[in-house]
């Protein structure tokens, strides 16, 4: 391809690795018992709490023909480490489910078909939801959430990843918050129209004019401002300007591995003293090799709901061949479980939360789908975490953030 490929493919080539580095998801990984193996007093408790991943970027999967959420599928099978059985397995409530499409030109035809691409993500959750409401349930506040878990429902907030839909139309923002959209970042692996990218050119020193205008109408609708994929400057900017406490969906820490989409402990607590949060990735633990073939495919995977079940199995197995050949990461549990001990370290118990990417690119040997999540809450259990703060990381830090948001919109006027 003409240009380097895009993080957008590492992220989705790191939910390999649980592929390549072990022999099975149940496969012990040094130290960490396996998710059937979790304390039966572990499990109960993460069972009691509102269970809540801030980035899930599932729905590129939800417009797949002969793809069933109801159905358990699997990462080697089809490519996918989230669905209903899975989230129940796992005790996974719900979280944002992501309004994403590749970034293309930033131009008027290029705007246009991000937008109509970025409708056509937010139609199929809604549909989604709708086809299955016995089993899931929209949110937009946290009392829909808790009410969703009491009803035994998985509640499905919605979240845009990149700003590049919007063009230069913010009032498109009102109308994606009138479609249930209540969190959003300005930008992704390449600076836009918004904002400078963590991996992108430094065009605008930060936001642009236009990023300045989109995070006051941020503060104005009510919806949660997201820094992950931003540049230091913007993240910098986000904190000086933003009316309300602001997150990273899907960061990490510099000091655990020193790439440019992870952010550095005098940024983390300047986010902990503005009151945000940071929800932790599992990409960037370490160092992740990708390119050539590989690069592309995975490239081709965020356009799969477009291809028919004989073109989806073909690019799934040639993903799998070349994962197979070229494992790309070796980070493992015990290296997530690493960054998000350190990010409470550093920011406060308050102030982090869960945001492993899943069907982006997250997933480690020992966390290879949704199905394991409930190993987070035995090694938070062990390393002496008492349960109300455990609570708040898997789901209250989140939902105070939502609500703090959603108070100031209310309130409208300057901190």
């Amino acid at each position: 391809m003409g240009e380097t490929v895009n993080i957008r493919s590492a992220m989705l080539l790191a939910s390999a690795l649980a592929l390549s580095s072990c022999a099975a998801a149940s496969e012990p990984v040094a130290g960490v018992p396996p998710t059937d193996a979790v304390a039966a007093e572990d499990r109960a408790l993460h069972d009691r709490l509102l269970v809540l991943d801030s980035h899930l970027d599932s729905p590129m999967h939800f417009g797949r023909v002969g793809w069933d959420i109801t159905q358990r599928h699997s990462e080697a099978g089809d490519g996918t480490q989230l669905d209903l059985p899975r989230m129940v397995e796992g005790g996974l409530d719900g979280g944002f489910f992501v309004v994403y499409m590749p970034q293309g030109e930033l131009t008027r035809d290029g705007y246009a078909t991000s937008f109509a691409d970025a409708l056509r993500r937010t139609a199929a959750i809604h549909q989604t939801v709708a086809r299955h409401a016995d089993a899931m349930m929209l949110a937009t506040t946290s009392d829909d959430a808790r009410a969703a878990q009491a009803a035994g429902k998985r509640a499905v907030f919605i979240s845009m990843e990149n700003g590049d839909p919007l063009g230069e139309d913010l009032s498109r923002l009102a109308l994606f918050h009138g479609l249930g959209v209540r969190m959003a970042g300005p930008v992704h692996s390449r600076t836009n129209q918004l904002a400078d990218a963590a991996t992108g050119e430094a065009i605008w020193g930060g936001f642009s004019p236009l990023g300045r205008q989109w995070l006051a109408e941020m503060n104005r609708l009510g919806m949660i401002v997201d820094g992950s994929h931003a540049s230091d400057a913007v993240f910098d900017q986000m904190i000086a300007w933003s009316k309300a406490p602001i997150v990273l969906s899907h960061s990490g820490s510099k000091a655990i591995y020193d790439h440019k989409r992870n952010i550095d402990d005098a940024r983390m607590k300047m986010l902990a003293d503005h009151g945000g949060v940071i929800l932790v990735n599992s990409v960037f633990l370490g160092p992740v090799n990708f390119g050539g073939e590989l690069g592309d495919v995975l490239d081709e995977m965020d356009y799969i709901e477009d291809l028919s079940p004989a073109g989806q199995a073909a690019l799934i197995a040639r993903r799998s061949a070349l994962m197979k050949a070229h494992p790309p990461i070796t980070d493992d549990f015990d290296d997530y479980m690493r960054a998000l001990l350190h990010c409470i370290a550093v920011a406060g118990v308050d102030h982090v939360g869960i945001g492993a990417d899943w069907d982006g690119g997250g997933g480690v040997a020992g966390m290879t789908d949704v199905a394991q999540l409930p190993r987070i809450t035995a090694a938070l259990k062990a390393a002496g975490y008492a349960d109300g703060d455990i609570a708040k990381i898997w789901g209250g830090n989140l939902m105070r953030v939502l609500d703090a948001v959603e108070a100031q919109a209310r309130r409208g006027d300057p901190r």
